[in-house]
């Protein structure tokens, strides 16, 4: 048996879309695969990744102080670090650019740490998110977040065998109230037309409001604002859900209305259609719902994706085209013609390197550009370098360093 570690120590979303990278190593022959995770997400990665082997640990202090957090760590993890020490791993995977996730590192062979490794005390970033880090700075462009992580295997399994493709479920409309970042969030009043309007185009006879114990007010807010009829129809879900019920909840939707959070990838892991609204920092074509089947409404103003931690300087125009009462037009009819200004309507789809978002609505003026990066990618991912065409040469010049090729990098462990 073959033993492959995965940490991965950050949040919900981030959980749900390592699993092109989970289900390549547990396809292996003689595989079993390890999660190192916050413990706070055990629970629904037993739910998520039935199969795989738990470790997890405490890694967000939330509500403590630095040294509490420090500390309460290193109470809490020794056990769990010695566990993990004294397995034989094929492979570690250790995707998250943090202090802990370095010093996990150190408890294992550099040679067999994929990502971010510590070698006699210094930490090191590998070749393929040393890259990624250089490609943010043309977010823009880019790779979904799951093709990026189910990239450090050279087997990757392919795209269309990760999640299923969505269908209609049968229990109505879930409504996401909102996301862990303010500005990628709508509004409850907007939120409350946008859902009014899904719902009468589609007949919903029943809406589930989802989110966590400290958005039940915004439930309540968007109940409020809702037509009576749909109110009657309406449960306000938010903080009353533990992580089986929501998979429950959000299983058996016909359609989930959502921002860019874990909720949407939860559904799109398990076949719901999902309408997501991108804006602010989020940027589908890194982090949208992965599979067939589903709709992203993205803002396309010249300020985004812009940075959650930074001041907006714009007065939130990213907004401006989903408040356009034409949105609501277009929600109902899908026409070209009908999507306002600033508004970019998609699809999810396939290429060769994963996932990708085709337009029906609107104009993505970056498609030509993001198509070369995507190809450059795929050639690189599967060892045909230096032999890019030319177009793909600029982006060889920027994204690979003079070290690329006097050190090679030691292969991905992939499938004997």
């Amino acid at each position: 048996m073959k033993n492959y570690l995965v940490i991965q120590l950050a949040r919900f979303g981030d959980l749900i879309q390592t699993k092109r990278l989970i289900r390549t190593l547990a396809a292996r022959p003689q595989s079993l695969v390890h999660l190192c995770l916050d413990a706070s997400l055990a629970p629904l990665a037993r739910l998520v990744y039935p199969d795989v082997v738990l470790h997890p640990i405490t890694a967000h202090g939330t509500g403590l102080s630095d040294a509490q957090a420090s500390l309460r760590m290193l109470l809490d993890n020794r056990s769990a670090f010695a566990e993990l020490a004294a397995l034989d791993f094929e492979a570690v995977y250790n995707l998250n650019f943090s202090g802990l996730n370095f010093r996990l590192a150190a408890l294992f062979d550099p040679e067999r740490v994929e990502g971010y490794a510590w070698r006699n005390g210094q930490e090191i970033t590998g070749r393929w998110p040393a890259m990624a880090m250089r490609w943010s700075g043309f977010r823009r462009l880019g790779m979904n977040l799951v093709d990026f992580w189910g990239a450090y295997c050279p087997d990757m399994l392919p795209a269309p065998a990760i999640n299923p493709e969505a269908t209609s479920k049968g229990g109505g409309i879930g409504v996401v109230l909102a996301g862990r970042e303010s500005r990628r969030s709508l509004p409850a009043a907007l939120l409350a037309q946008i859902t009014a309007t899904l719902a009468g185009s589609r007949k919903a006879r029943r809406i589930v409001l989802l989110g966590g114990k400290t958005e039940g007010a915004a439930g309540q807010a968007v109940i409020k604002e809702l037509p009576a009829n749909l109110q009657a129809v309406t449960e306000n879900l938010a903080g009353r859900t533990d992580w089986t019920q929501l998979v429950d909840v959000v299983g058996g939707l016909d359609l989930l209305i959502t921002p860019d959070t874990g909720t949407m990838h939860l559904a799109a892991h398990l076949g719901t259609p999902v309408a997501a609204f991108f804006l602010s920092s989020a940027w589908c074509f890194e982090t949208g719902p992965y599979g067939l089947g589903h709709t992203v409404y993205q803002a396309v103003t010249n300020c985004l994706p812009c940075l959650e931690t930074s001041p907006c300087q714009e007065n939130v125009q990213c907004l401006n085209g989903f408040v356009d009462p034409g949105f609501r037009r277009f929600l109902v009819t899908g026409k070209a013609e009908h999507v306002p200004e600033g508004l970019l309507a998609l699809h999810t789809a396939f290429d060769g390197l994963g996932q990708t978002y085709v337009p029906f609505a609107g104009t993505d003026a970056d498609a030509p550009r993001r198509a070369v990066l995507r190809n450059f990618l795929l050639h690189h991912l599967s060892g045909a370098e230096p032999r890019f065409d030319r177009l793909e040469q600029a982006f060889a010049g920027q994204l690979y360093r003079d070290k690329d090729w006097m050190t090679a990098e030691k292969p991905s462990k992939a499938q004997d």
